[in-house]
């Protein structure tokens, strides 16, 4: 089976969102996940949008992100019958990656306490849980 990473375009949108509802993860395609959002964002020089391919069908997607202080990884997710095979690692090492060269030092992830699987395959991928830190947002609307 022919493998392969590369950075997304908003070509793979519906792919995107694919993966995203299949795996269960929540997504707001009212707002920050709207493709008009989307493609603003994969313009930016400090984001990068990564898919896993399997012969040719997307499999694996995640968003990386560099704020100038951190090196952020958001939205990983594999589709539901490739779990368990090391995949999102994949997807991980390539956010990781392009943070590094992008100058991030340090990377981090936020998951919501209920994902233990992302939970795991991110402990398994070196990362450390900081408990003590709590998520505080403001925004404009509910899909923001």
């Amino acid at each position: 089976m022919a493998r392969e990473i590369r950075r997304l375009t908003i070509d793979d949108y519906n792919e995107i969102i694919r993966i995203w509802a299949d795996a269960g993860l929540p997504y707001k395609p009212r707002g920050r996940d709207s493709s008009e959002m989307m493609a603003k964002e994969m313009q930016h020089p400090t984001s990068a949008f990564f898919g896993l391919f399997e012969d040719g069908r997307m499999i694996g997607v995640g968003i990386a992100n560099f704020d100038g202080r951190r090196g952020w990884i958001n939205r990983v997710a594999t589709d539901p019958d490739h779990r368990g095979s090391g995949f999102a690692w994949l997807i991980i090492e390539a956010c990781e990656t392009f943070l590094r060269e992008a100058g991030a030092v340090v990377i981090c992830t936020l998951i919501e306490e209920m994902n233990t699987p992302s939970m795991a395959c991110f402990e398994k991928a070196g990362y450390s849980c900081e408990e003590p830190i709590m998520y505080w947002t403001k925004r404009p609307s509910p899909d923001a």
